[in-house]
């Protein structure tokens, strides 16, 4: 369970914030702004440093938090948790995203960006609008499906990855958890969510969640030949998990792959870095719009370029400029169940590793394509060699990077060196910085005790 002590580390940020005083108004606002949002934990009582604010006795905790929800139309549903600090008793209050659009009594609508609470604008407020209303299609009865419809086989294995990444959860019932996750009704009918991420055959219910992969021979939209056509179409359908892993099956097998041999190792050099196209693939599928029944997500491969198309244009507020900072999850029940799968690793991490990864690999960035009814995501393969990142040194750290360039210039470094370059440093860590380069091969260690020095391998 998270403690304070683990807030306290994070600091105020999109999903965490913290109010000294028990100021009603000031927790109305946060309340709003993280439910219009991603969610979040309010922390009463304890400034950010962990210096702590004006003491709450219980009932004042409690009657500011009714004033507080009082004032937000509708009431946030809040999570109340106290902890007892050896200055006092503090109170964590978590939020769930909410499903709906959340405003203040005085008409006022607030975002969590960053580690403030904004107002919307007129356009933000418009397109939240009509995003929240896709937490109600997650969750809506699917016409004329039944509980059978759901393969077991698909809901076990949700429940052995479930438990794995919460080996301290408690088991419940299936339908019970099922439930609870949004993916059957209380009369166990199939949810929009639910048929997606473990319906037999969901293509019959809703044959826009299917992934059409087509490969074509041109950088242009042609055919072997040179006519306008593909050479490979494929058609992929089944529970959201199994797209993923036959999309990527698809995309494996057609992409460039030639073998290198560096001295006595043969490596294998892929068109593309495997975790971007996941990274993006994963995307298409979770964040798509599903409430558009005219369209399936795309993938389009060409001689110089991977495309992957997603029906529905950016959610909420986020745009081609905040994208790597900003998160928001349009089909927020689908993200979870893919996390819980183990097909999202770190929330919001993603998009910045999809780039870095791309640029290490000697690619331009990715390019990040909006419109009003589509978003795509471009990877182009212009490998440039001079720009590819040594592996090594993708893995390094600031001070690392240093020793390095000073082995460059100069030939050798030496432990009181080093120490100069980082002088506010412990040598400890420092010493721990060279073993490292030397245990990765990047650095040859050469003498010993004080005539030790360090030269490039």
């Amino acid at each position: 369970m998270t403690t304070l002590k683990t807030l306290l580390r994070q600091g105020p940020g999109p999903r965490l914030a913290f109010l000294p005083d028990s100021d009603s108004e000031q927790i109305a606002e946060t309340l709003v702004a993280f439910a219009n949002a991603e969610g979040g934990t309010v922390v009463l009582g304890v400034h950010a440093n962990g210096t702590i604010g004006e003491m709450l006795m219980e009932e004042e905790a409690e009657g500011a938090l009714r004033t507080a929800l009082s004032l937000c139309r509708p009431p946030v549903l809040t999570e109340w948790i106290q902890e007892q600090t050896p200055a006092g008793a503090v109170v964590l209050l978590r939020v769930e995203r909410s499903s709906e659009l959340h405003m203040l009594a005085d008409g006022r609508a607030l975002m969590r960006t960053g580690s403030e609470n904004r107002p919307m604008s007129g356009a933000e407020l418009q397109i939240l609008t009509a995003n929240k209303s896709m937490g109600d299609f997650e969750t809506s009865p699917v016409d004329g499906a039944h509980r059978e419809d759901l393969d077991e086989t698909m809901i076990e294995e949700y429940l052995e990855k479930r438990q794995q990444r919460n080996p301290r959860g408690t088991p419940m019932p299936k339908d019970k958890l099922l439930a609870q996750i949004g993916a059957i009704t209380a009369d166990g009918t199939p949810t929009v969510s639910g048929m997606l991420l473990f319906g037999k055959e969901p293509q019959i219910y809703l044959p826009q969640s299917r992934t059409i992969f087509v490969k074509f021979a041109d950088t242009q939209p042609r055919g072997p030949e040179g006519s306008f056509g593909y050479g490979r179409r494929e058609e992929i359908g089944g529970p959201l998990a199994r797209i993923i892993e036959r999309a990527w099956r698809v995309i494996w097998e057609e992409m460039d792959k030639k073998a290198i041999v560096k001295g006595l190792q043969r490596e294998e050099q892929i068109e593309y870095p495997p975790f971007a196209v996941r990274e993006a693939l994963v995307n298409a599928v979770c964040h798509r719009d599903y409430r558009l029944r005219g369209s399936s997500i795309e993938i389009r491969m060409y001689t110089d370029r991977l495309e992957l198309i997603s029906p529905g244009g950016l959610p909420a507020f986020i745009t081609v400029d905040n994208i790597v900072d900003e998160h928001y999850s349009r089909n927020p029940r689908l993200v979870n169940g893919l996390y819980q799968w183990g097909y999202i690793e770190e929330l919001g991490l993603g998009i910045d590793r999809m780039i870095e990864d791309m640029v290490a690999a000697g690619h331009p960035p990715p390019v990040f394509d909006a419109k009003s009814h589509r978003f795509t995501v471009k990877l182009y393969n212009k490998k440039d060699p001079s720009r590819i990142v040594p592996q090594w040194e993708q893995n390094m750290n600031e001070r690392q990077i240093k020793a390095m360039q000073y082995v460059q210039n100069n030939g050798a470094i030496t432990n009181r060196e080093y120490r100069d370059l980082c002088p506010h440093v412990t040598a400890e860590t420092l010493r721990l910085d060279l073993v490292d380069l030397v245990e990765r091969g990047v650095l040859l260690k050469i003498g010993d005790k004080r005539g030790t020095r360090y030269i490039m391998k």
